[in-house]
């Protein structure tokens, strides 16, 4: 498996990892973003991310029926993965703001589903998806992402997070926002539309 200093290095090799001033999809400020997309634009480099936590996820859970991941970001994260494992791979969407299922997809009753994002934060796209697999009557067996950059502050997901890079970037509420970043214009490079 990938270490974390040869992942951090891929991060920065593609640009993947920028400073400024962010407001990341969960309305949270930061110092720090982890752009996925630009990471992701390079399969050839991209692939090393991937297989190394498709590995860390064959470790941790014996049986998955079906992959699950909220769009934008975790679509092509989860169709990787999902190639990995052999595993079919769907994706959830937002419709008028709340994620649904589309285009033919389904979940089958009893089946054992993973969710996969390319980065967890406070886990709220994760938690909209556990919502759709259980009106599926379906089984959450877990989460995994490429970045974890949750605290347990932040973090609504109760269960374990299964990641290629664990990183402790501190985000901050918009009533609480250091002199530092105060004084840096704001980007909001997400795909979650902010109100």
């Amino acid at each position: 498996m990938l270490s974390l200093k040869n992942s951090l290095a891929v991060l920065k090799r593609t640009n993947a990892l920028l400073e400024g001033h962010f407001v990341l999809s969960s309305g949270l400020h930061s110092s720090i973003y982890i752009q996925c997309a630009k990471l992701l634009s390079l399969p050839h480099i991209a692939s090393k991310i991937c297989v190394s936590l498709s590995k860390k996820i064959k470790k941790k859970f014996k049986r998955i029926d079906l992959i699950l991941s909220p769009a934008m970001g975790g679509i092509i994260v989860g169709y990787e993965i999902g190639k990995l494992l052999k595993k079919e791979t769907i994706f959830c969407e937002r419709v008028k703001g709340k994620f649904k299922l589309r285009r033919g997809f389904y979940i089958k009753k009893n089946s054992r589903v993973l969710i996969i994002e390319d980065v967890i934060t406070t886990g709220k796209s994760s938690l909209e998806c556990v919502k759709i697999i259980k009106k599926a009557k379906a089984k959450l067996i877990g989460f995994a992402c490429i970045i974890d950059r949750s605290n347990k502050k932040e973090l609504k997901i109760k269960k374990k997070i299964i990641s290629q890079i664990k990183l402790n970037i501190p985000t901050y509420k918009k009533n609480n926002l250091p002199t530092k970043l105060k004084n840096i214009p704001i980007i909001k490079p997400g795909s979650r539309h902010i109100k």
